[in-house]
Parts: C-alpha cells; sequence; structure tokens
C-alpha cells in the first residue's frame, strides 16, 4: 500500500516569508545610490581637491594644507573668510530673533484655535511653496529706490526720510535679506512650533492653570521646557540654512556679496572662489573652493552637533 505524501505547507509559507524579507533589503539600494553619489561622494571629492594644486580646472602636483593655510592666514582670502563668517553669524542670530520669534507667537495664537486658524496656516506657509530665485527677484523689485513699493509707500505717506536704498546701503542689505528669508521661512516654523504644542498634553496645562500659572508664567514655565524637541529641531535646521545661505543673497545681490562685501556669505564666497574666477584668486581656484567648502562642512556639522546635545539635554520627558 503506498502512501501519499502531503506538502509541507509550512515549510512553504516560512521559505516565501524569507524571500520577502530578503527582497525587502533592496528596496533603499536606489534611495542609498542616489545619497553617495549627491552626498557622500561629493564631500570626500571636496577633500580630495582642497590637497592639490589646481591650474584652472586642471589639478597640478599634491601639496597637503597648502590651501587651508592659504585660506586663513593669506591676503585677501582670510579677510573675506571672516567677514563672510561674521555675516553668517548675523544671518542666524536675526533669523532666531525675527523668523522664530514671531513664528512662535502666531503658532501659539493657532493652537489657541482663534477664529480662521486654517486659513492663518496656510496664508503662513504660502510663500514657502515659491522658488527662492522668484522670491528674491520679487523683493528685489519692492526694495528699489526709485519706483519699489516700499519707498513708494513711505513717500506717500509722509515719511520720505524713511526711504533709502535698502539694497544698496551696506548698513541695510545684509538685514534685508534676512527679513525677506525671514519672511519665506515663517511659515515652515510656526508648522514645527505649532506641531510642538499641539504634541503638549492638555491635562498638563490645565494642572498648570489650577495651580495659577497664566499669561508669560504659563509659556516661559510650562508650555516652552514641554516644547524643547520642537525648538531643538528649529535651532539646528535655522543654523544650518543660515551658514548655507546662498539662493536669495544670490538672488538679490549677486555672486559679489555687493555692497562691498556686506552681503557676502561662505556659501556665496565658495562659489565665487570655486566658480566664479574672483574674491582674491587671479582665476578660478578650486582648491580652495574645496578647502572652503570642507571648512563650511565642518562648521556646520560640529556646531550642529553641539546644538544637538546641549538642546537634547534639556528636552522634557512626558
Amino acid at each position: 500500500m503506498q502512501l501519499e505524501t502531503k506538502p509541507n505547507v509550512q515549510t512553504g509559507t516560512k521559505q516565501k516569508k524569507d524571500w520577502k524579507k530578503w527582497v525587502i533589503h533592496l528596496f533603499p539600494i536606489p534611495a542609498l545610490a542616489i545619497y553617495v553619489l549627491f552626498i557622500i561622494y561629493p564631500l570626500f571629492a571636496a577633500f580630495t581637491y582642497s590637497l592639490f594644486d589646481w591650474q584652472g580646472i586642471k589639478r597640478g602636483a599634491f601639496i597637503g594644507i597648502e590651501n587651508f593655510i592659504s585660506l586663513f592666514t593669506k591676503q585677501p582670502f582670510n579677510d573675506m573668510f571672516w567677514n563672510a563668517f561674521q555675516n553668517n553669524i548675523l544671518y542666524f542670530v536675526l533669523e532666531m530673533i525675527v523668523q522664530n520669534g514671531i513664528a512662535f507667537v502666531l503658532a501659539y495664537i493657532i493652537y489657541k484655535k482663534v477664529k480662521g486658524a486654517e486659513f492663518f496656516k496656510i496664508a503662513y506657509f504660502l510663500p514657502r511653496l515659491l522658488s527662492v530665485i522668484i522670491v528674491g527677484f520679487l523683493w528685489k523689485l519692492i526694495l528699489n529706490p526709485n519706483f519699489g513699493a516700499l519707498n513708494v509707500f513711505l513717500n506717500k505717506i509722509g515719511l520720505e526720510s524713511w526711504a533709502k536704498p535698502w539694497l544698496g546701503d551696506p548698513d541695510t542689505a545684509l538685514i534685508a535679506i534676512i527679513l525677506v528669508n525671514s519672511w519665506f521661512g515663517l511659515g515652515f516654523a510656526v508648522l514645527i512650533f505649532l506641531a510642538g504644542l499641539q504634541g503638549i498634553p492638555t491635562n498638563l496645562i490645565e494642572a498648570a492653570r489650577l495651580d495659577g500659572a497664566k499669561g508669560l508664567t504659563l509659556i516661559c514655565k510650562i508650555i516652552l521646557p514641554l516644547m524643547a524637541p520642537a525648538i531643538t529641531i528649529i535651532t539646528v535646521l535655522t543654523f544650518i540654512h543660515a551658514f548655507e545661505a546662498f539662493e536669495l543673497v544670490y538672488a538679490m545681490e549677486g555672486s559679489m556679496g555687493e555692497p562691498y562685501y556686506s552681503t557676502d556669505t561662505l556659501a556665496v564666497y565658495f562659489y565665487r572662489l570655486a566658480f566664479g574666477g574672483s574674491g582674491g584668486a587671479s582665476s578660478v581656484a578650486i582648491g580652495l573652493g574645496s578647502a572652503l567648502a570642507v571648512v563650511l562642512f565642518t562648521i556646520i556639522a560640529t556646531i550642529s552637533a553641539v546644538f544637538l546635545y546641549i538642546l537634547r539635554k534639556r528636552e522634557v520627558e512626558m
């Protein structure tokens, strides 16, 4: 008598599951390939290029850290570097005060469920949907000293003394660009703060109110500490954005950081060194530009890590 053998269903199912697990590991490969191609490789390439002398776009002899030494010790490279670095710091500080300060106030107002809150969220975020180049071009027209809407408005209401060449004055050019950038990025900051506010358990706020906390005391002692994760995110992102500032400056003032390098940033200076053929170099200085790119990456990575370390320690468990 011949016995019939039944297929092992459990073994077949297990093999199928193992095959699916193996296939799942292939899905990140396209994203990983793009990341390596456009992030990792350029970083290593920039570091490699910074160690060589360049004759135009032709690589010359290996010179070690000579490009870094020139960047920090030789005229006019060192002066331009520290000038741009100071402008980046001002960019960050003003963005934190103006953009993020106003964004928190607006987010808190929306959080209180005022009438039309959903409309305000859309209205605040709308500028973010525009291209940075378009925003820079439009605001350059608005700030035009002759026919710009701002100066025309000031003249109409009798404040002629306030009208000035906003982008032509070294004292106001960078501040004007930072304020435009704050207007552009306001909506994103509002959404980050609003998410932080909505993540606070309402029972904690109600308990604080029952204990007598209200107004600024409630905000400073209860709400802000509980919003620490959102504050950490927005601080780090603002710092990275401030030290990568290029598109808006380029759209409104060009690659020379006009007027008189008062709007120069490290990213603009890098572009001028590596591709513009000016900025203290007699021709395109790929070695110096690569050295500056490495320094800029180091600054952003190091200080961002310090911010994360310090701010994470201040976060409150809920």
